[in-house]
């Protein structure tokens, strides 16, 4: 089945977008559409799409700069017919590890979304090639949703 999938990419030094673009190839592979915004807007999101998120964490628990104007439109938003992935990427050695990725699926479940599954944190400490881990995460998901 061809499935649309948006990847919303929330980065500071480039890691999370390394990471999209590695999902986004998987996905290409597979015969699926696939979009990837690197400055998301809930307007440019196509309805018929699966939402996969996937944002670093910045400052002290903060998202970074690039994805705080989308998580603001999704305060109050009605998300119910949004299907959703997370993917997080922290360093373990902060006590906010994560906490952008955490910040995007609250705001998800708030909105009524599906998330699809837990979200993937990835611990850039243990995983210092964070796509290797997110295609392993993600590839037998993708086989169950063809």
């Amino acid at each position: 089945m061809d499935r649309h999938f948006t990847l919303l990419v929330g980065s500071v030094l480039g890691a999370s977008e390394y990471v999209a673009d590695a999902i986004a190839n998987l996905i290409r592979e597979r015969g699926n559409k696939v979009s990837v915004l690197l400055e998301p807007n809930i307007d440019d999101i196509d309805d018929d799409t699966t939402w996969i998120i996937c944002t670093s964490t910045h400052g002290a628990g903060d998202l970074p700069e690039n994805i705080q104007p989308f998580a603001k439109q999704l305060e109050d938003e009605d998300l119910s017919d949004v299907e959703a992935f997370v993917i997080g990427l922290g360093d373990s050695s902060y006590d906010t590890f994560c906490h952008g990725a955490m910040a995007m699926e609250k705001l998800l479940n708030d909105g009524g979304a599906k998330v699809m599954s837990e979200p993937l944190l990835i611990d850039v400490l243990h995983h210092p090639i964070p796509e290797d881990k997110a295609i392993e995460w993600f590839e037998p998901i993708l086989d169950t949703l063809d």
